[in-house]
């Protein structure tokens, strides 16, 4: 398609004709309110996986908070980043055709919007197959998993999302102008071209693959904890990987919940050659959507930590008056398990 491979021009014919609107007033004000809400949240979550980074830097909990960090940092300039960028183009109107000549502003938010899309679910996979191997194969784990390793993976998730963002420009395919006017994206209007199917479908394969790895770790490693809870009478070292699987969850029901219809939707608009009216509308939707993950993310660390699901325990035990958990696991402090959990993984290697 010569709109596909014109950056000059690119998406500008759906500014012609387009029947998804959006109210500016509205719309500008979500957008800050959003980015606003978004930044502080992320940085309070930044704050807080940096105090307890520097508490279990040497333990098997300080790979899982480095890889919780680098998350919470890609979703706050997520916010940064791309919700700037769509507060300035409501604040203009909407008039590409005036602040997007050479398709740069374009080019620049497409890119955000795949980069800062897919590296938060990379980052989900990653973290939930660190957590699987630190339980399931714990001397491994000591031995193998050093925070050198770690910031190791978290470089080579965020250059393999730069690829994927960068693919279209280095195949000299511009990003697109959506129907809203409102975000830039792979061509989602009229898709023809087997490549530009191709992006979409790999977009969105990448991210349910991704969900999908999420879910089997945290699987395995919510099965193999409660096992050995119930087959082992000695719960030392687990209170941690409790929370640490709690929060998990957590992570991959927000991210299931928020980016499942996105994904979905950018598939079938791959794989289906005709769109029906209701997909701009539709996209707009999925998108804002996948826009609540950025926001929940760091609210996981926030309210899932030991101290607040101990507060909020002894709040239900007060208000119900039974006992809904054991509080046995949660007593002894995550500073001593961890160093008995070093200690016995350390010990095969002495020997």
């Amino acid at each position: 398609m010569n709109s596909s491979k014109s950056p000059g021009l690119a998406g500008f014919g759906i500014l012609k004709n387009t029947t998804c609107h959006t109210e500016k007033k509205i719309s500008v004000f979500f957008s800050i309110i959003f980015m606003t809400v978004g930044i502080l949240s992320n940085s309070l979550a930044i704050a807080i996986l940096l105090k307890a980074y520097q508490r279990f830097r040497q333990k098997s909990k300080a790979s899982f908070l480095l890889l919780a960090s680098g998350l919470v940092v890609t979703d706050l300039f997520g916010h940064l980043i791309n919700g700037a960028i769509a507060v300035f183009v409501y604040a203009s109107d909407k008039d590409w055709i005036r602040f997007n000549q050479s398709n740069i502003l374009c080019s620049v938010f497409g890119i955000c919007m795949v980069f800062f899309g897919l590296c938060p679910l990379f980052l989900g996979s990653v973290m939930a197959v660190e957590r699987c191997i630190g339980v399931t194969k714990p001397i491994f784990h000591s031995t193998k998993m050093t925070s050198k390793h770690v910031k190791m993976m978290l470089t080579m998730v965020c250059l393999f999302a730069v690829l994927i963002a960068l693919l279209p420009i280095l195949r000299f395919r511009a990003y697109q102008i959506q129907a809203s006017r409102t975000w830039c994206f792979y061509k989602t209007e009229h898709v023809e071209d087997w490549e530009d199917r191709f992006y979409l479908l790999l977009f969105s394969c990448l991210g349910l693959l991704a969900l999908a790895i999420s879910f089997l770790c945290n699987a395995v490693t919510g099965i193999t904890l409660l096992r050995v809870k119930f087959k082992s009478q000695q719960r030392q070292g687990r209170s941690h990987h409790f929370e640490m699987v709690i929060q998990l969850l957590a992570i991959m029901c927000v991210s299931c919940i928020c980016w499942s219809p996105f994904l979905v939707t950018m598939a079938r608009i791959g794989i289906n050659e005709s769109r029906s009216k209701e997909t701009c509308e539709t996209i707009l939707f999925a998108l804002r959507m996948a826009t609540w993950n950025q926001i929940l993310d760091p609210w996981v660390y926030i309210l899932l930590r030991k101290a607040v699901l101990k507060n909020l325990y002894k709040i239900t035990r007060g208000c119900c008056g039974v006992h809904i958990i054991n509080l046995h696991m949660w007593e002894l402090s995550s500073i001593k398990n961890s160093l008995k959990v070093a200690a016995i993984s350390d010990s095969p290697s002495q020997s």
